[in-house]
């Protein structure tokens, strides 16, 4: 049986242990923020856990849906912990990956809304708003392929090569395998991402290797697959039995919390704070909300 998730934690649980062969792992704790960082130090490992090689950084929060704006330990957790994959300086390209109006899909989009676009602020307009010695930061959310007709991987390549960022941050929605990680996990790993994947649409892989330049993905789970829930509900391994109970018809189905809509309204402002406070440690918290306001 095969069960789909994107988070590399998940993917080191169904190797049967957290530290399988080349996989190194440790936990902490900030607050009521579960830091576990995984390490794959090598293609066994890589085979092990099905992840490329790279670190990958999960941080387990109580769930969005239950959290209010108000910034805390929680937005330091995860600001700090993306300011650790990043490159000291240099200019970054911050890409929104997903389709806007689809809710489950939208938090790329709806992250890159409150992004603190600063590569055009120099000079004299600079100088003028108090601005001065902001890193460069460039903002796009390319749709998908479907609205487009252009792959984002096309799209990123492009403003890739025209802006020369020392690294991109790729925001995405994510699958997860199980449903207490909806909405109150946030992923962060250095290896890139491939936008679709675990809703069974796999797109060109963004990368290093895609790219160019380091690619830092960061997401937040909101969908579980329904074949994946079955497995899990009903202790069924077969999966020929699982697709007669789960898919008669073929079709694929993915399964969104009720309360998606508010999950993703806070998971975006989560993630965009945390952004804009790895990228811009001169200004506050309560500097950057005035300025994407």
């Amino acid at each position: 049986m095969i069960y789909r998730t994107d988070l590399a934690i998940e993917a080191a649980e169904l190797a049967g242990t957290k530290t399988p062969p080349g996989v190194e792992s440790s936990e902490e704790m900030r607050g009521d923020a579960k830091i576990t960082r995984i390490r794959v130090v090598n293609e066994e490992g890589a085979s092990a856990i099905g992840k490329p090689v790279g670190n990958y950084v999960t941080i387990e929060l109580p769930p969005f849906s239950e959290m209010s704006e108000e910034i805390d330990e929680k937005l330091s957790a995860v600001a700090d912990c993306l300011k650790e994959l990043l490159p000291p300086e240099g200019p970054v390209l911050v890409a929104g990956i997903g389709n806007a109006e689809t809710t489950p899909d939208a938090l790329g989009p709806d992250a890159c809304s409150s992004i603190l676009a600063t590569r055009h602020i120099r000079g004299e307009i600079a100088r003028a708003a108090g601005l001065e010695g902001l890193r460069p930061v460039a903002v796009l959310a390319p749709g998908v392929l479907g609205q487009t007709g252009i792959e984002t991987g096309e799209l990123l390549a492009a403003a890739v090569e025209h802006i020369k960022p020392a690294a991109v941050i790729a925001i995405d929605a994510l699958a997860s395998r199980s449903l207490s990680r909806l909405g109150c996990t946030v992923q962060l790993a250095d290896t890139g991402i491939s936008p679709g994947s675990g809703v069974g649409n796999k797109r060109k892989e963004l990368s290093r290797e895609t790219l160019g330049v380091p690619v830092i993905a960061m997401g937040v789970p909101t969908v579980v697959d329904a074949m994946t829930l079955a497995a899990d509900l009903l202790g069924e391994e077969d999966a020929d039995r699982l697709l007669e109970k789960v898919q008669p018809d073929g079709r694929a189905m993915m399964v969104t919390p009720r309360e998606i809509d508010m999950l993703i309204d806070r998971a975006a402002f989560l993630c965009s704070l945390a952004v804009n406070t790895a990228l811009q440690p001169t200004l506050t918290p309560d500097d950057i909300l005035a300025l994407v306001s």
